[in-house]
């Protein structure tokens, strides 16, 4: 989003030669005998994989921001831009048993938005986009959480851009917790997608139609890891 520089394939092994094709009696090709290797290992017994931390039921876990961040695409012109926020704080209170009782809490970064092009990043946080001197933060709260399998949950929540609160969805997948660092840890993706215009984000480049240069619909993706709090 900004101005004019804006925004597997079938392998066939063959395993018989011509001469056995035609019933040639080639001892060269015949099995070895005594029951003699050939060659090919047999599959050696699965490794389990680590065990699983035991976490209370109700769980409290704090966003780790060097392990976090947000991105989004958009379409530019008849391609796509790709952007990311840091992620800098979020917490989560978990229920497992009772998964409405979850509550979710997180602020996104606007002042470093980046797309990898300078002079968009530079616009990104003017007035035209997130006007990042007026709104220091990008806020999502939790009003609904329901659980689909025991990694695969639905959020409902409202999120808050430019001081404009609007109810999103997410889809998220949350698989189980691991030890790591001294601690236990959980990795979350969660995906969305939002109307820019529905939070103010309006900017069209001039002289063009609406979502010609900038298009509407952003594709959101959270990465988060988390780290179970102590009670």
């Amino acid at each position: 989003m900004a101005s004019a520089g804006w925004p597997s394939a079938a392998i066939v092994f063959v395993a018989a030669s011509a001469a056995l094709a035609c019933g040639a009696r080639d001892e060269a090709q015949a099995p070895p005998a005594g029951g003699a290797s050939t060659g090919v290992a047999a599959p050696g017994p699965t490794q389990p994989g680590p065990p699983v931390p035991v976490v209370p039921a109700v769980s409290r876990w704090a966003l780790d921001p060097e392990n976090s961040s947000v991105s989004f695409v958009c379409n530019h012109v008849r391609s796509k831009v790709r952007g990311l926020f840091p992620l800098p704080a979020g917490t989560v209170v978990l229920d497992e048993d009772h998964p409405a009782n979850t509550r979710i809490e997180a602020t996104i970064d606007p002042h470093h938005v980046t797309t990898g092009v300078e002079e968009r990043d530079t616009h990104l946080k003017g007035p035209d986009f997130f006007d990042v001197a007026r709104f220091p933060t990008i806020r999502f709260a939790s009003t609904g959480v329901t659980r689909a399998s025991a990694t695969a949950y639905t959020v409902i929540g409202e999120l808050t851009i430019l001081g404009t609160t609007r109810a999103v969805t997410l889809a998220v997948t949350a698989p189980p917790p691991f030890e790591h660092a001294g601690g236990i840890r959980r990795g979350i993706e969660a995906t969305t997608s939002i109307n820019r215009k529905d939070f103010g984000l309006a900017w069209e480049f001039p002289g063009e139609g609406p979502g010609v240069v900038v298009g509407d619909d952003i594709g959101i993706t959270v990465n988060a890891e988390l780290v179970l709090q102590p009670d």
